[in-house]
């Protein structure tokens, strides 16, 4: 049979065979008994190995053998005579390791085989168990113990938690949010409510002003909402895309009828059955996502789908439409979908990068404010008068230097009540003085928690030569950065150097050599007469040009031994023409420096459209130039030697060169 396929159809007479051709016979027979006869020359066809196989030349048939083997027709030439030995042998080993491979597969499937017939024969066991079970409803000893121990703990109740007691139970409570609050219902009392996207740092009432801001709408004459619209709540964290889409607890999946836990009469039939998500849920209602920042990329796609169609489709590989065992309601979930016509509701503290584009274009978005240390005072005093509790002067205004969350407030407020009780003596508790919270059990507090005050750099009103104050931000909150500048005259003469913290990042040394530049202009002094040493304090990295002005005052002051204010601090790109560039994140920095206690904000003139006038009553003056800033920035009235108008053009093109910045040493 082998020789009928594979012999020779060109030689007349038969050729005397040699040990080689016996060998590639014993492959062939082989590969016959591994693959069979019908599927190799299938095989050898699509390879184009056919005309090879059948040729006198053991050469020819080497070539054809590794073309079947390597599935790769394009092999070629055959080897050489000397190479045919090797080739031989590296056919066999191949021929070997199919064989190895095919029995490994055989010996998997036959355990995979026994494995779903046991399993199959244990879920028949449960089965008949179940109706057994159902037939006879007595209850054994060992159930009714664990039923009486359950019905035991329910009799068991603590007090409510600090938390539930102390959140706002009314708009009114929510401190600091007044605006956002105030969006945030006018969006959702619309007979065209929004999908939105609340932003702001943790625990400033993100949740809580979302709840009761529904509770505030339903069942308004233009409102949406009835009566019982549902609030339903989860968190992004906890929500994870399933790519098998086994469970979907967000937009909802199918149970199999064998493995997933469908029901029985299902089961028994062989029908999925569909489990609505969380989006069914809050059908009518607000679906709150929490932290939605955190979730899968994938899952907000498919949340996206749903927002759209308002439905959530099922879809399964045992659903047959034609099947008269199929519910009705089943039908109705595979063929309809599951209504789902909510209003979204989703909170985050990171920023909008985190979300899906398309998402974010069906949705408003309402950022939170940070709190100030005014607005946690105030949660800290409504605090202590449900607590029902007297505090020391000044302890609220302790708690605000530690935190900017009103959660966190309310935590360190608590735990200082603990230390309270457990100070008082017996009686204390039987008389009707409230219990007294005092600074100490504030610091005790803070020590065991490893709390650090918030605001480590506070404004002065005693002028500085040298020291300013610019601002940052990250994500949603502002803060401080101190830039202080020495100068010292160089020891020869136009070989001055500059020396600054590498740390603070390469945009922050851009604004130095913007500065170094435009310091010539407004001052007339030459950089490189001077020793510099620029230093951001604490070593911050700043990812932004926006300390560009605050850099050159700091340069000019040093330079010229004016003093500059500490109650003030300033934020905007500098340019080599002197001019006062725009900033992102003015709103955020403004916080900061309440937070510092500064008093005057000084920014560029076309951020002011971006923030209120006296913001959180700080005086805000929107420049054009440095000069414009450097009277509100300078404790005393500041030389400016500008150059002649011929000297103008030189002078204010002035950039220096690499060679400079090298001589320097601060070039790349």
């Amino acid at each position: 049979m082998f020789k009928k396929f594979f012999g020779s159809k060109n030689s007349t007479q038969p050729r005397q065979e040699t040990d080689i051709d016996r060998e590639i016979s014993a492959l062939y027979a082989i590969l016959v008994d591994v693959m069979g006869s019908d599927r190799l020359v299938l095989q050898a066809g699509k390879m184009d190995a056919l005309r090879y196989m059948r040729s006198p030349d053991p050469a020819e048939r080497i070539l054809a053998l590794r073309r079947i083997l390597e599935e790769n027709p394009t092999l070629y030439p055959p080897p050489k005579s000397s190479e045919i030995q090797s080739q031989i042998v590296l056919l066999s080993e191949m021929i070997a390791d199919i064989m190895a491979r095919r029995q490994i597969e055989d010996k998997i499937e036959r355990k995979i085989n026994e494995k779903l017939e046991k399993e199959h024969q244990e879920y028949v066991k449960d089965i008949r168990m179940q109706v057994l079970r159902e037939e006879n409803n007595s209850e054994s000893p060992h159930d009714q113990k664990k039923r009486e121990e359950l019905q035991e703990l329910e009799e068991i109740h603590l007090t409510q938690s600090v938390m539930e007691l102390l959140r706002p139970k009314s708009l009114e409570e929510i401190v600091g949010q007044e605006r956002a609050v105030k969006s945030l219902r006018s969006k959702l009392s619309s007979p065209y409510p929004q999908h939105l996207i609340l932003y702001g740092p943790p625990g400033v009432g993100k949740t809580t002003a979302a709840r009761l801001v529904l509770e505030a709408v339903r069942g308004k004459n233009l409102s949406p909402f009835g009566e019982d619209a549902p609030f339903i709540e989860t968190d992004g964290t906890t929500l994870r895309w399933d790519p098998r889409d086994v469970t979907n607890p967000l937009i909802g999946s199918v149970h199999d009828p064998i493995y997933q836990g469908a029901q029985r009469q299902l089961a028994e039939s062989g029908i999925p059955e569909p489990k609505p998500g969380l989006v069914t849920d809050a059908h009518g209602g607000i679906l709150f996502i929490d932290e939605i920042g955190e979730m899968d990329i994938m899952l907000q796609n498919k949340l996206l789908k749903v927002l759209e169609d308002k439905r959530a489709f099922f879809e399964s590989s045992y659903y047959d439409p034609t099947d008269e065992k199929v519910p009705p309601y089943v039908k109705m979930l595979f063929e309809n979908g599951a209504p789902a016509d909510f209003v979204l509701i989703g909170a985050t503290t990171r920023d909008s990068s985190h979300l899906n584009p398309a998402l974010r274009s069906r949705c408003a978005e309402i950022y939170f404010e940070p709190l100030t240390p005014a607005h946690i005072v105030e949660i800290i005093n409504n605090a202590a008068k449900k607590l029902n509790v007297e505090l020391e002067d000044g302890l609220a205004e302790t708690i605000s230097e530690y935190t900017i969350e009103g959660r966190k407030a309310i935590n360190i407020l608590a735990d200082a009540y603990s230390l309270a009780l457990d100070r008082a003596e017996e009686k204390i508790l039987h008389i009707e003085h409230p219990i007294k919270i005092e600074k100490r059990d504030v610091y005790e507090v803070t020590q065991v928690s490893r709390l650090y005050q918030y605001v480590t750099k506070k404004a002065s009103n005693k002028p500085a030569v040298g020291h300013i104050f610019g601002l940052g931000v990250s994500g949603f909150l502002g803060s401080v950065i101190e830039i202080e500048a020495v100068v010292f005259p160089a020891s020869e003469k136009g070989k001055g150097t500059i020396r600054f913290n590498e740390t603070a990042g390469s945009m922050a040394k851009d604004s130095v050599f913007n500065a170094a530049s435009v310091l010539r202009r407004v001052t007339g002094k030459d950089i490189h007469d001077f020793d510099v040493h620029i230093n951001i304090i604490g070593g911050g990295n700043i990812d932004g040009p926006s300390a560009g002005t605050a850099i050159l005052a700091a340069l000019v002051s040093a330079v010229t031994g004016k003093k500059i204010r500490q109650d003030v601090a300033i934020t905007g790109e500098i340019s080599l023409q002197g001019k006062v560039r725009p900033v992102g994140g003015v709103f955020e920095k403004a916080y900061g420096a309440k937070q510092a206690g500064i008093k005057i904000l000084i920014i560029p003139k076309e951020n002011a459209k971006d923030i209120p006038k006296n913001h959180l009553g700080l005086k805000i003056f929107p420049v054009d130039t440095a000069e414009d800033a450097f009277k509100k920035i300078f404790a005393e009235p500041l030389e400016i030697s500008l150059a002649k108008d011929a000297q103008i053009e030189k002078i204010s093109s002035t950039i220096i060169t690499s060679d400079e910045l090298n001589h320097l040493g601060i070039g790349n």
